[in-house]
């Protein structure tokens, strides 16, 4: 089953539970994912859905932040549940272990040394399955040796 059957499906089930919460989000994920499918004007692949859940979640991380700054208990608690469903549809994060492999091979194989290429290399390496926060710490350690 793809990421969006499974949205679909589990978007069924919230309403008939009468679950609220998760059909809102539900709401937001499938509307993201239409409006994209009508940007590039075909059906999604895999990738590209994944790539929408991640915006959607670094969206819903940064308000988080907000929140939690602003000392919002009652909207940091309903933003946790919602980046909790969203993280929920996305593949698994790497290891760091192999995290540090995958782009140590990649690195290396390219022969590059300036960062922002290497960066390039190694988050196509990667396949969005990491964090480009870590993955350049990750280049920069690498690229320092």
């Amino acid at each position: 089953m793809t990421i969006l059957e499974q949205i679909d499906h589990d978007f069924k089930e919230a309403m008939k539970a009468k679950d609220e919460g998760a059909l809102s989000t539900l709401r937001l994920m499938r509307t993201a994912l239409k409006n994209k499918q009508i940007e590039v004007q075909h059906d999604l692949t895999e990738p590209e859905t994944t790539a929408v859940l991640k915006t959607m979640l670094k969206q819903y991380q940064d308000a988080l932040q907000d929140f939690m700054t602003a000392g919002r208990q009652d909207l940091i608690i309903r933003q946790q549940q919602e980046i909790d469903l969203i993280s929920g549809y996305l593949p698994p994060a790497l290891s760091n272990a192999e995290l540090e492999r995958i782009v140590s091979e990649a690195v290396n194989a390219s022969g590059i040394k300036e960062t922002g290429r290497a960066m390039g290399v190694a988050m196509k390496a990667v396949g969005g399955q990491a964090d480009g926060a870590e993955v350049r710490k990750i280049v920069e350690k690498i690229l320092s040796n």
